[in-house]
């Protein structure tokens, strides 16, 4: 069952973490398809541009920095040692790619689910929108230290499932349709140590049709 479900994301991740070669790009910060301000009052202008520009940034010139290194070190035991450096800033960077996808303003139908496939599929699998936000914020506020809470797609039992990951670990036994970074950088500014504060918050700016379009795609 595990192997099956983390099928649907291995290849991408597995493009993710490859050597470069010669010729290959650095990966870059990718834009946000809105302005710093634009989740007010949820999530803060300060807080965005701190995330964006110094935290997701940071994981971009580690994961470069550790490709580098990899590429050209002919020791089989530094290769091994570098792994460490991948899975941390690699994931870090698929995390928050996704991550800012994942969000939207109110005036950009930011926190709207409408009836379709991704408001049925939760329906059938929590029971309504709201049981799910309730145990979607119960497991997310439970991670001990830093990580993600995840709406995940299971391709083996078709289904969608709560899931957590630690650190900046990516989701790999599922197919990631929201994620939520729970990291205290995420929120401290504005929300302190109050987690549920922050996490009822964020479905204020979840971009549902996003998520709806990765769910289609995954059912494919």
């Amino acid at each position: 069952m595990f192997s099956l479900a983390r099928s649907a994301v291995r290849p991408a991740f597995a493009r993710a973490f490859a050597a470069p070669s010669a010729a290959a790009s650095l990966h870059t910060l990718p834009e946000l398809p809105y302005s710093y301000d634009a989740l007010e009052p949820h999530i803060s202008e300060e807080i965005m541009k701190l995330h964006h520009q110094k935290h997701h940034q940071t994981y971009v010139n580690g994961l470069n920095a550790a490709e580098e290194s990899y590429a050209v070190s002919p020791d089989i035991k530094q290769k091994i040692a570098l792994q460490s450096a991948l899975k941390f800033n690699g994931g870090g960077h698929i995390n928050h790619s996704l991550f800012w996808k994942n969000l939207a303003p109110a005036s950009q139908g930011g926190g709207q689910l409408a009836d379709g496939p991704l408001k049925a599929a939760i329906d059938r699998d929590f029971g309504s929108v709201e049981d799910f936000k309730k145990k979607f914020n119960a497991s997310t506020a439970a991670i001990q230290g830093s990580g993600w809470g995840w709406l995940g797609y299971n391709s083996f039992s078709k289904k969608l499932e709560i899931v957590t990951t630690a650190n900046q670990d990516p989701l790999l036994s599922h197919v990631p349709i929201i994620g939520v970074d729970i990291w205290e950088h995420a929120f401290y500014l504005q929300y302190k140590n109050v987690k549920p504060d922050y996490l009822n918050a964020i479905w204020n700016v979840i971009n549902f049709k996003e998520a709806e379009a990765r769910l289609a795609e995954a059912q494919k």
